[in-house]
């Protein structure tokens, strides 16, 4: 197995081996763009159907809608155009033809469309053009849709999974009858996405709300949960927000009131995107590789059996055969490795590097003993244990290693956010630690955009719940009423 660049030699680098030797995903010759491999897809896979869960849970159901949206929709909410109009792809032709001089083909100048097309950047436009037919009364109301699809925003600098020109997600879009109830919804959904990030992806997140600059566009609040990946850098791994009107109006959506009074209906959209993919790997994984979490791992435990001559062989792998069909037969993820192209160590570095939570093997003395070795991904420690114990033993093993995994992300989140009360402080803690910067702020955009030109750190969120403090802002020195996380961010 080729050797991964160490992190504390090269962390981007770093990131780059782990997503290519573990066969998550690759670049495709399509730029900015990337592949999704098998192995990938699965974790991927693993996250949309335990999503899908929690959102049918409350109430949702998936539909699908057009991946092309008229660019005159995209003119009807001035914040939200503004917002994405440099992010956008267009088709302009509907149509090619066999270029002249006989090389491949062009586009056929005739073949214009009568409007340009945005390809689907987000769908708050195409949906609420939609909505506007579904929705008549207060009795369709609540209206809980969302849409597993993918988007596309034109991204100069990429990086996989976490910054792509296409990527996967869900975007959920609901309507209510009352500000209230969409602001509940907007809420509930964001307890949705951090109850997944701790109890699934073993990640712990900080809730909070966006500044007024960092709000998504067209919104009256962003909700968001950030992570704090392993660098020190934060990560916005979700958000939720509430749109208010705003839709509802640029697309004159409203609905029959009890009293007969038409009035226009409430808004939130909410999403996550394959960009967890990129925040599970920078939370967990160490210089040997990927480490998953076991509730996300495709495979949670993988058997191998160890032998020299063909009667240990036909011994040992009967054996791992039994043991991987009474861990299947408990709900147990298993598989056997009993590939006689390679050696037992070398398949040990190959389920390493991919983040297999918990390896078995099997060997001749292991046999005559009635044991097998278990080896875990996120310690790296073995153990010897009673093969007859092994169905109940690897359940707990399992939820040890998941529990594992979110304490020790949970202490460095902790020991990852530091107070800082001066512009000194400030800038010497974000050079030296990284991490979460907790200070005060004036409350300005200027401010706010000033300590982003001069360190490159921005205001990751006002923590849902903040204490009010009074303050300075550490920049200007002005009066401040709380303190919110300032941070370098993917």
């Amino acid at each position: 197995m080729e050797k991964i660049t160490p992190r504390t030699q090269n962390y981007s680098q770093w990131y780059q081996d782990i997503v290519e030797h573990a066969g998550l995903a690759e670049h495709s010759d399509v730029r900015g763009c990337m592949v999704i491999k098998p192995y990938g897809y699965a974790i991927w896979e693993g996250m949309q159907q335990q999503l899908d869960r929690m959102f049918k849970e409350t109430g949702h159901q998936n539909a699908y809608f057009p991946l092309f949206i008229p660019k005159s929709f995209l003119s009807k909410e001035a914040a939200h155009v503004e917002g994405f109009a440099k992010e956008c792809a267009i088709v302009t032709h509907y149509r090619l033809r066999n270029a002249p001089d006989g090389r491949g083909v062009e586009v056929d100048p005739e073949a214009r469309l009568e409007e340009e097309l945005v390809v689907r950047p987000t769908s708050e436009t195409i949906i609420w053009n939609t909505f506007r037919n579904w929705i008549k009364s207060w009795r369709d109301l609540p209206l809980l849709i969302n849409q597993w699809a993918n988007v596309v925003r034109w991204e100069m600098r990429t990086r996989l999974f976490l910054r792509t020109a296409e990527f996967l997600w869900q975007e959920g879009h609901t309507a209510h009858a009352t500000r209230e109830e969409a602001i509940e919804e907007a809420e509930r959904m964001l307890e949705v996405y951090a109850r997944f990030a701790e109890d699934w992806m073993a990640m712990p997140v900080i809730k909070g709300l966006k500044t007024p600059s960092e709000r998504f566009a067209g919104a009256e609040e962003t909700y968001c949960i950030e992570a704090l990946m392993q660098d020190g850098k934060a990560l916005q791994a979700g958000t939720s927000h509430f749109l208010g009107q705003n839709f509802a109006k640029a697309f004159d959506v409203k609905f029959a009131a009890p009293d007969g009074t038409l009035q226009y209906v409430w808004a939130t959209s909410w999403g996550v995107s394959t960009r967890l993919m990129g925040a599970l790997i920078l939370t967990h994984s160490d210089d040997n590789g990927l480490v998953l979490p076991p509730r996300l791992a495709p495979v949670q435990v993988v058997a191998i059996p160890i032998y020299r001559s063909e009667e240990e062989r036909q011994t040992t792998c009967a054996q791992v055969e039994r043991i991987v069909q009474n861990l299947r037969a408990a709900g147990i993820r298993a598989q056997t490795d009993t590939r006689d192209t390679h050696k037992p160590g070398w398949k040990f570095s190959e389920h390493e590097v991919r983040g297999v939570p918990l390896r078995v093997a099997v060997g001749p003395r292991d046999i005559q003993n009635g044991t097998a070795e278990l080896a875990r991904r996120d310690t790296l420690t073995k153990t010897l244990v009673p093969v007859d114990t092994l169905i109940t033993h690897i359940p707990q093993i399992l939820d040890e290693i998941q529990d594992h995994l979110l304490q020790r992300a949970r202490q460095r989140l902790q020991d990852g956010i530091t107070r800082v009360d001066s512009w000194a402080e400030f800038c010497d803690v974000l050079e030296k630690k990284g991490g979460f910067l907790s200070a005060h702020w004036d409350g300005t955009a200027e401010t706010e955009a000033r300590i982003k030109e001069l360190t490159k750190a921005t205001i990751r969120c006002i923590p849902l719940n903040n204490p009010p403090e009074e303050g300075t802002c550490v920049l200007t020195g002005r009066p401040s009423k709380q303190r919110v996380l300032f941070a370098r961010a993917y």
